[in-house]
């Protein structure tokens, strides 16, 4: 150890310490480097792959225009929460309000680059799988790995500029140091939450609309040229499912390496492990890139593959990913904390094995390979009563596993490393993130290359492979929400403990009146946030319904072929109910904190974090998996099972769908976003709470 633990900040070897950090940190910022550098090899492959007739081209070029123009004004809105956090956090300090800067400005560019990349690459899917489902699979996939890369390369590069910034500001004081980094997750943290409210309302009042008026009213195809919402649903898949969900994932990789910093000088103050604790997630997050991208060279498949060929196909790249991470990990544990400090590897693995344990049963309750998505299509026979019921069953009882394997992953950590384990068993449950979320972005880019080759009248072989591609998205999907998930439920947990530490808590007692106040208002606000996120989609799906009717009725020769729709007209009303339904739900993550905080205390506050914690983790995992669930089953029937398309299961499998829409895509991934923003809020704010509390 570098440093005496009774004296930490500066005493012992000064000079010995920055020469090893600094190799740490720049090993991490060459894997940063490096996997922003493969991201643009992959671009430009990308780029390269034909991008199909011209037909194509303009319905591509409408998608890329709407998606860009909702972006451009959704970041326009968010410069103003920006703005305002900026003159709240001067009560901090001016290295916070950096902090905060630069987290949210990286995060904004990882989704900016994912929606850039997708957007270009549906044309080129939908002509690769002309040519083949291989050919389709990995023009898709390696546009995904550019957002999954991208968003570890820009988190592991800003928090190692961070580091250094900050290292230099405070003279090594570490203390100092790890916790106004957290200003970089809150940066982070926020963006995040509004791009994934708004873009997931977005993408599911056009998606609802879309499939309530054409598929069930209408009785024509997904996709159909004459549904004016095709294109805003199109859009919403690009700024919901990419820019969105990168943004998401963004603030969950770097959350989970900031709590790990945090509880590691925690617990190098508390004589526990050595300094290099701190510096060890960031090591860790490195080697996961790098395990990420030879992990993306084995990603293919046959050109007949089913449904568990391809899902096979994806995970040879994951698994062969986690098994490198896992070896590279021990070896940094070894070298970097010591032979004394093994057992910390335990925690980061437990962390990995959960990631694929919450997959493995993502995947069971939400592919169609299984027997709840089969028998939830079954049930559609019988109406969209008894499929919405099942659905909520199937999600109700999916969390059971993640549950206790969340819960497993935390008694596992703590027993190897104590709090500090909890925190970096997240890293290695995100530590290939760099591959799991290019499974995850390769699925709206699918589902767009679908739409594409219905509108374009392409054969129809090729929409069947962009279907099988887009099923097993769907799948890949649900299982990125649920590591997104967990990760959350960790990451949280540990932010948690660091407020706790930071405001002087050293435990929270349940016979005290103000903490179960506290754990009541936290179980409450995540009803209270999903009821607000459902309804905003709820409201802007209904103004959707009604435009698609008006045009259906007033537009002469739509439905008959010979009249073009107003598409431009679905896509500003979907864009204009989403910058306005957003604001709310991201105002309250961000003040309900610091009201309870200052109104009750800072045990309140921490009894607020905790009922949050336990209600936000299960209904997100319920939430996504019976959203997976009912849009894998609606697509095992759309296939040919069951009447296939137009039968009356199918239009009950939508209303379902219609259902589970907002569920996975909107209200679900949100709250994970919510914990951790709310824990990193409370961080920040720890000593301004305790300081200026009514209560006390």
């Amino acid at each position: 150890m570098l440093y005496n633990a009774t004296n930490p900040i500066l005493s012992g070897d000064k000079w010995g310490y920055i020469m090893i950090s600094g190799s740490y940190i720049l090993f991490s910022l060459v894997a940063a480097l490096f996997a922003l550098a493969f991201a643009m090899i992959l671009t430009k492959r990308v780029l390269k792959a034909d991008p199909g007739n011209a037909e194509m081209q303009k319905i591509s070029n409408a998608t890329r225009e709407g998606a860009m123009t909702y972006l451009k004004r959704q970041y326009m809105a968010i410069i103003y929460f920006t703005i305002f956090m900026i003159m709240v956090l001067t009560i901090i300090g001016p290295e916070t309000v950096i902090a905060f800067a630069l987290g949210a400005g990286l995060s904004a560019f990882a989704g900016f680059i994912g929606l850039n990349i997708a957007t270009k690459a549906n044309v080129r899917t939908a002509e690769g799988a002309r040519q083949g489902l291989n050919k389709g699979l990995r023009i898709a996939f390696s546009s995904g790995a550019v957002m999954g890369l991208s968003v570890v390369g820009l988190g592991l590069l800003g928090l190692s500029i961070m580091f250094i910034f900050l290292s230099a500001a405070f003279d090594n004081d570490l203390e100092q140091v790890t916790t106004v980094i957290a200003g970089f997750g809150l940066g982070a943290s926020s963006i995040a939450l509004f791009a994934r409210v708004g873009g997931g309302i977005f993408t599911k009042a056009a998606d609802v609309g879309a499939d309530l008026v054409g598929k069930v009213e209408a009785g024509i195809p997904e996709d159909d040229p004459r549904n004016p919402a095709t294109i805003a649903d199109n859009v919403g898949d690009n700024v919901g499912d990419v820019a969105g969900m990168g943004a998401d994932l963004y603030e969950s990789y770097v959350g989970s390496i900031i709590a790990s910093m945090a509880l590691g000088y925690v617990a190098f103050r508390h004589g526990d492990l050595p300094i290099e604790a701190i510096l060890l997630p960031m090591v860790i997050a490195a080697v996961g890139i790098f395990s990420s991208i030879i992990g993306t060279f084995f990603v293919r498949t046959g050109e007949r593959a089913d449904q568990s060929e391809l899902l096979l196909a994806l995970r040879k790249g994951i698994y062969l990913s986690a098994v490198l991470v896992t070896v590279f990990s021990l070896l940094a544990v070894f070298f970097i904390l010591g032979e004394a400090h093994i057992p910390v590897f335990g925690a980061i693995f437990a962390g990995l094995v959960a990631g694929i344990i919450i997959g493995i049963s993502t995947e069971y309750y939400t592919s169609d390979t299984y027997t709840p998505t089969r028998e939830l299509a079954r049930t559609s026979q019988t109406g969209a009563g008894p499929t919405i019921i099942n659905g909520l069953s199937i999600g109700m009882k999916s969390t059971m596993f993640p549950m206790i394997t969340v819960g497993a992953a935390i008694l596992t950590a703590y027993y190897f490393a104590g709090l500090y384990g909890i925190a970096i068993s997240a890293v290695g449950m995100l530590s290939t993130l760099g591959i799991t979320l290019a499974t995850d972005a390769y699925g709206p880019v699918a589902d767009n290359a679908g739409g594409i080759a219905e509108m374009a009248h392409m054969d129809k072989s090729v929409r069947k492979r962009t279907d099988a591609l887009d099923s097993l998205g769907n799948t890949t999907a649900a299982t990125g929400k649920g590591f997104a998930i967990g990760s959350a439920a960790l990451t949280a947990l540990a932010l948690t403990v660091a407020y706790m530490d930071a405001a002087g808590i050293t435990d929270i007692s349940l016979t005290d009146p103000s903490v179960i106040v506290g754990l009541f208002l936290g179980g409450m606000l995540s009803f209270i946030f999903c009821a607000m996120t459902m309804q905003a989609v709820g409201r802007a799906a209904s103004e959707i319904v009604e435009e698609v009717r008006r045009q259906f009725r007033e537009i002469k020769g739509l439905m008959e072929g010979t009249a073009e729709p107003d598409y431009a007209r679905c896509v500003d009303i979907s864009t204009k109910s989403a910058l306005r339904e957003m604001i709310l739900p991201g105002l309250t993550a961000v003040v309900v904190p610091v009201v309870v905080g200052l109104l009750l205390g800072p045990y309140a506050l921490g009894g607020l974090l905790i009922g949050a914690l336990v209600t936000g983790f299960l209904m997100a995992v319920m939430m996504a998996n019976a959203g997976g669930a009912w849009d894998n089953a609606k697509k095992y029937i759309e296939v040919g099972h069951y009447g296939g398309k137009g039968s009356m299961p199918h239009k009950a499998a939508v209303v379902g769908d219609t259902v589970g829409d907002p569920f996975k895509d909107t209200s679900g991934p949100s709250l994970n976003i919510l914990l951790k923003l709310m824990s990193i809020v409370s961080l920040v704010f720890a000593a301004f709470i305790v300081q200026n509390t009514i209560a006390g």
